[in-house]
């Protein structure tokens, strides 16, 4: 399967290294021990958990239909979730350097590409957690109250091209995933990865290579979940910054169905 055009990386004119991937992962850590010293753990927590209910709400049916369930989860686990990824960002960087060795450059990049949705999320997340905290809300918040209020964060970041700057990485990131599934013999590579990879401590690390994997190759072609992904997450950021009262209403139905 081709790469869109549009989605093309930098990455694909020269060879994606173990730097690279330890790069992103030392902006997560720097992030995190931001959101520590901030003491900004409350606050993170509920935007999170409000991205899921509307990733949820957005994705209801893919996650309904038996073809596309495993890679709509697997996205809302790996990029979305609400999850601690410090043991799987930890054991990606200690295998930096054998993963850029022992596998195929799809794989290099794939992981790579994570690793970079991975830091833009956790600093963008963590900005809205800081503008979270300084609404000064109280704990207990219904539906209306955690809407408006995510609404006026997002409103306060701004940061519109950093937004579909993660778009386009995550789709760039999910059509690579589906490219690299039709690399013969990968799969059984991983396969023979599990106890060498468990006796050395790397089981977050192993799951989330495995899961990924199966995830897209049970879907077969992944052209209507990525075009879902593209258009769905495009509307939303349209209505987001053009019609927040939209958004607001949009984000409290998700989070009254929890």
């Amino acid at each position: 399967m081709r790469l869109p055009t549009a989605l093309i990386s930098q990455q694909d004119t020269s060879r994606p290294t173990a730097a690279a991937l330890r790069a992103h992962l030392a902006e997560v850590t720097r992030h995190r021990d931001t959101i520590g010293s901030l003491g900004l753990g409350d606050a993170l927590a509920t935007i999170r958990h409000i991205q899921v209910q509307r990733f949820r709400q957005t994705y209801a049916d893919l996650l309904a239909d038996p073809r596309h369930a495993r890679a709509t989860h697997f996205f809302l686990a790996e990029l979305y979730g609400a999850q601690d990824y410090s043991e799987r960002d930890a054991q990606f960087a200690r295998i930096a350097g054998a993963v850029e060795r022992l596998f195929p450059d799809k794989v290099m990049t794939l992981a790579v590409e994570l690793a970079e949705v991975h830091a833009l999320t956790e600093e963008l997340d963590c900005c809205m957690a800081r503008a979270w905290q300084n609404l000064k809300l109280p704990r207990r918040l219904d539906a209306a109250t955690l809407a408006r209020g995510y609404a006026d964060c997002w409103a306060h970041i701004g940061r519109s091209a950093d937004r579909q700057h993660q778009l386009d990485a995550v789709l760039r990131m999910g059509w690579r995933l589906a490219d690299v599934v039709g690399v013969p013999g990968l799969r059984t590579a991983l396969r023979l990865m599990r106890r060498p990879a468990h006796a050395a401590g790397l089981s977050a690390l192993q799951h989330v290579l495995e899961e990924g994997f199966d995830a897209f190759k049970s879907m077969g072609k992944a052209d209507v979940f990525l075009s879902a992904v593209n258009e769905r997450e495009s509307d939303w950021l349209a209505t987001l910054f053009n019609t927040p009262d939209q958004a607001t209403r949009q984000l409290a139905r998700a989070q009254a169905l929890d």
